[in-house]
């Protein structure tokens, strides 16, 4: 098994042990800095999510030994499978003890050693960063407190993780909107999926014109078009009909998604409404739906590592 053939492939089609090979490229320190970069890189994915994959990822993060580029890696890789997990276990019909997701054990165990991480003193800033981002994946209550000191920072790398936090933790309506208005384009990127996340219906207009402006940054266009249907699924159709026959192919398929996105969460709203009707003491909850997969098709599951925009 290489590596570079196991970058090369599309991850579902990896060999089985592909996994425990990552593992033990993560764990030998003689591997070369490149090949343990690729390795954290590569261990982000899907497929290759267990508790040892875990274990091992914040080992790597955790040991001060390490290059900081790849230990940045390993929290990278480990946000998405964190998120991934806890969603999974949160769901009592869709959980399957077959699935590559790790344990519930195995989450508060990584979860514990990167809050550890963050409160140490003599953790490298940007390392700090990266183990908040990656930790938000799965929101704790501490978070509320370290995403705010992120936002204060008077870095603007600071603030651009603390928007990108944001799309995770709520609170911070007021914050995702100034944030729309940033000059910074990454900080404006996160805004973007955060109000799309929070479904902050006072975003609407500012996403709806950078979703249609055909100047704007593409990257950032793409995010607000996501971002439309989960803010006003009801209305998403009218903003985007137009862009289903665009001449950019990527442009016309993100609206493609967002509209199948809009109309599954119209449909479990209306199906939520007329369920209080039928039941007129229940309480619905007010956050909003959890954003889908647009993989979620039928394709084999891509990468999942990976926190800022390209």
């Amino acid at each position: 098994m290489d590596l570079h053939t196991l970058e090369a492939t599309d991850s579902w089609a990896w060999p089985e042990g592909a996994g425990e090979y990552l593992i033990k490229v993560l764990r030998d320190a003689s591997s070369r800095p490149e090949e343990a970069l690729l390795a954290a890189e590569l261990a982000g994915d899907f497929v290759v999510a267990s508790d040892a994959m875990a274990h091992t990822l914040t080992q790597v993060l955790a040991d001060g030994r390490r290059p900081l580029p790849l230990r940045q890696a390993a929290a990278a890789s480990l946000g998405p499978m964190l998120e991934a997990a806890s969603d999974a276990l949160a769901d009592e019909y869709g959980y399957d003890e077959e699935d590559n997701f790790i344990s519930a054990a195995a989450i508060e165990a990584v979860q514990d050693r990167l809050q550890a991480l963050y409160a140490t003193a003599d953790t490298p800033e940007a390392l700090r960063r990266s183990v908040l981002e990656a930790s938000v994946r799965d929101p704790r209550e501490w978070h509320v407190a370290a995403v705010r000191a992120a936002y204060d920072h008077p870095a603007e790398a600071a603030l651009v993780s603390a928007m990108f936090c944001m799309g995770y933790v709520r609170g911070f309506d007021s914050e995702i909107l100034a944030g729309l208005e940033h000059d910074n384009e990454d900080v404006r990127y996160h805004a973007v999926v955060a109000a799309g996340n929070a479904a902050l219906d006072e975003a609407w207009g500012q996403v709806v014109t950078l979703a249609t402006e055909e100047a704007g940054d593409k990257t950032l266009r793409l995010a607000a078009i996501d971002a439309l249907a989960s803010i006003r699924p009801e209305e998403t159709y009218e903003v985007l009909h137009d862009l289903l026959d665009h001449d950019d192919e990527d442009i016309a398929e993100a609206a493609r998604e967002a509209l199948v996105l809009a109309a599954a969460i119209d449909l479990e709203q209306e199906e939520a409404e007329a369920l209080q009707l039928d039941d007129p003491g229940l309480e619905l909850e007010d956050d909003p739906p959890a954003m889908l997969d647009p993989a979620d098709d039928g394709v084999p599951p891509t990468r999942l590592n990976g926190h800022h925009r390209s």
